[in-house]
């Protein structure tokens, strides 16, 4: 899927290296920990918290939430500035405590970002496909991949804020038509590199700083709302990056993919004044920089042929 995960953590290790053990000490020592029928509470309505938490059962094993507090804990004594959790939205409710016992131990609560992911609902020909992790009945991520390919999940995963449910077409995923997002985009960077061939086969010149002296020549419609478009492209990419929004760059690349479309179909590149020449393929070099760029961001490849 094109992930790389730098380190993986085991909640076995937790236990074992005394983490769980030092979390707990570290709270029963700021009074933050009661005694009540036999097992250990933390006083997390004390932080924000609807009511408080068990860290140590009756019969003295440990919680996952006491767990959890070790492993934040730990992810803070590393050294990171900012710690971003992703759970499933199912996992709301287990925010507060989580955060509370960070206060708790004296860290900045808002160190601890978490991203509530909603679950998707598959459809293919139309019909749900009907899952339950009750009954067992589900589709792996790995399946979705083999499926639809790589770049056509990545993508549709992205499009969505992480708290917005989404609807994920398997059919739609899988066509070759203007209707498929990802295909749209690739096919925008595609359609470039396909005028830049051409323009070899012709043996014309393709020299982009060439163009940089006769940007003024682009005076049609569609050509200044592309240009507009591509001034946005650095506000878009650090305004996906700050607010943790990546769907904000596929919605973008969607945008520019459409409006190049309208110019490609509207208009001649190859033309024979040299100028508008060079000042047309530059245009469209930039685009294509973009568009591979920002799917790049994403994970997703830039095919030059389609």
């Amino acid at each position: 899927f094109g992930i790389t995960y730098q380190d993986w953590f085991s909640e076995k290790s937790l236990v074992e290296s005394g983490a769980v053990n030092k979390a707990i000490d570290k709270l029963r020592a700021a009074g933050h920990l009661y005694e009540k029928e036999g097992a250990w509470w933390f006083r997390s309505t004390d932080f924000g918290d609807e009511k408080d938490r068990v860290v140590i059962r009756d019969n003295g094993q440990m919680t996952y939430f006491a767990s959890d507090i070790a492993y934040h804990m730990q992810k803070l004594e590393r050294g990171f500035d900012r710690v971003i959790d992703v759970w499933g939205a199912d996992h709301h409710g287990y925010v507060p405590r989580v955060k509370a016992a960070l206060e708790a131990m004296g860290e900045d609560k808002d160190r601890l970002d978490v991203l509530l992911v909603q679950f998707a609902v598959l459809y293919r020909s139309g019909e749900k496909v009907q899952m339950s992790t009750r009954s067992g009945q589900f589709v792996t991520l790995r399946e979705l991949r083999k499926e639809v390919g790589r770049d056509a999940a990545r993508f549709f995963y992205v499009m969505r804020k992480c708290e917005q449910h989404m609807d994920f077409d398997l059919d739609l995923a899988k066509s070759q038509s203007n209707d498929n997002p990802v295909y749209y985009v690739q096919y925008a960077h595609a359609r470039v590199c396909s005028v830049i061939r051409q323009a070899g086969e012709k043996q014309l010149a393709v020299e982009p700083s060439a163009g940089m002296k006769n940007l003024e020549l682009l005076s049609e419609e569609h050509e200044i709302v592309l240009m507009k478009q591509l001034s946005r492209y650095p506000e878009v990419v650090e305004i996906s990056a700050v607010n943790e929004e990546p769907h904000q760059l596929t919605h973008y690349l969607r945008d520019l993919a459409n409006d190049f479309h309208s110019y490609y179909n509207k208009s001649q590149f190859l033309v024979d004044d040299e100028k508008l020449r060079d000042a047309r393929i530059k245009l469209i070099l930039a685009i294509r920089e973009v568009l591979r760029n920002g799917l790049n961001l994403i994970g997703v490849s830039a095919p030059e042929q389609m």
